[in-house]
């Protein structure tokens, strides 16, 4: 993992309307809940999952039974109406820090950790299971390292009962110790993983290094990004076959002001076009979002970041609703944030003409009651918009001004 990103990672260890589309409109914000810390967790990285009107979730800090004083990370559920939030299970020794979300695959959630597992590594993450009934959680897989993959930090993807994923280190044919990264598949079944492509298997990581992000299924064919690497080491957008583990990369970022740089979100496919969020470059060095056509590896850069009130550092990937792309940036924003500039926005895209509207500023309120700095990316539950900050909420939590909420955008 490049150095900003491991940084990043230990240091900060409702209503409706029928159509959000291009035109301009006002987004009232909600907080449907503030972690408290302590045994209620802190700090959600991930994005929600929606099942049956019940947000399913993680925190990467909180819960009990953990030897680091300020908790090991929780998977929760919250009742959106009521605002009610239960616990399933607080994460301990064995598997720790969940940066990833939760999905569901017939009626159990699963998930990653970027630590715990084996001695062998120090812990390098698992795979898991939770039930959503009694919040019992199974460790499917303890990564091993280097010739098993290391570290994962993005949500799993479900293919027709296969699990699909990254890690951002371990592998095989890398010249850093800790590898450079994995995708892996796993049948939840048997427990059965496989590595099926080893990152930086070309002289100077041409092919791409480090995949924070998970990946996408399209017509049998998986998508996804590399934090770092390629032809300038500014990461790329790959395809892999899992049936053969041919890997090919697409776009090569090249940085600077006509292209974006360090690619750490998932990809959408919209109508056979990929979209998707750089955290760096651009005009200003502060993000993009981009298009790119995977018959031809073609990148267009649609909207490049200012860093002020429009946001900056896009860490998440993107939702289409009603031919309308929204996102969220991880800082930028409005004014009343410390440390400035900006506690962070959710904005809508029109993909067409690449026009950005910043529909909620964060940190608005008090002393951020409303949120502050989203990592994760919004799903959107029948016209309501729902997402997660790292922090704000009101609460008080250590190191940072807030615990970090659940909060919803509804159209005016």
């Amino acid at each position: 993992m490049n150095t900003a990103s491991i940084a990043l990672l230990a240091g900060m260890i409702g209503g409706a309307f029928a159509d959000p589309g291009a035109e301009a409109a006002t987004f009232a914000e909600k907080v449907v809940h503030a972690f408290a810390g302590g045994t209620d967790g802190s700090a959600p990285w991930a994005n929600l999952l929606d099942e049956k009107g019940i947000l399913y979730g993680t925190t990467t800090n909180g819960g009990k039974g953990c030897h680091w004083a300020s908790g090991c990370g929780t998977a929760f559920s919250i009742d959106k109406k009521t605002g009610m939030e239960a616990v399933l299970h607080a994460f301990g020794q064995r598997s720790l820090i969940p940066y990833a979300g939760l999905i569901d695959v017939n009626g159990k959630l699963y998930g990653t950790t970027f630590y715990g597992g084996t001695e062998s590594c120090g812990g390098c993450g698992t795979v898991f299971s939770v039930s959503r009934k009694t919040g019992a959680e199974k460790v499917l897989h303890a990564f091993a390292g280097s010739t098993d993959g290391a570290a994962p930090t993005a949500n799993l993807t479900d293919v027709n009962g296969t699990l699909y994923g990254t890690t951002v280190l371990g592998g095989r044919n890398c010249a850093d110790e800790g590898g450079c990264g994995t995708v892996f598949s796993l049948d939840p079944k048997t427990r059965a993983e496989t590595v099926l492509y080893s990152f930086c298997n070309q002289q100077n990581c041409v092919d791409g290094t480090e995949p924070e992000a998970g990946l996408i299924d399209v017509n049998g064919i998986l998508y996804g990004t590399t934090c770092v690497g390629g032809a300038d080491s500014d990461g790329t957008v790959f395809s892999l076959d899992p049936n053969t583990g041919a890997e090919t990369m697409l776009h090569s970022f090249a940085g600077g002001s006509a292209d974006g740089e360090y690619p750490v979100a998932s990809l959408i496919d919209v109508d056979g076009t990929l979209y998707g969020t750089t955290r760096e470059g651009g005009t200003d060095n502060d993000g993009t979002v981009f298009a790119l056509d995977p018959g031809t590896g073609v990148e267009t850069v649609l909207y490049s970041f200012a860093g002020g009130a429009d946001g900056a550092y896009p860490t998440a990937g993107l939702i289409n609703v009603a031919g309308t792309l929204y996102g969220t940036t991880a800082s930028g924003g409005g004014t009343g944030c410390s440390p400035d500039p900006g506690c962070g926005t959710a904005f809508s895209l029109d993909p067409s003409t690449g026009t950005e509207k910043v529909i909620h500023s964060f940190c608005s309120e008090k002393n951020c009651a409303d949120g502050a700095q989203p990592r994760a990316g919004l799903i959107d539950v029948k016209g309501a918009l729902y997402g997660t900050t790292v922090f704000g909420g009101g609460n008080d939590c250590s190191p940072g001004p807030g615990c970090g909420t659940v909060f919803a955008l509804t159209k005016d």
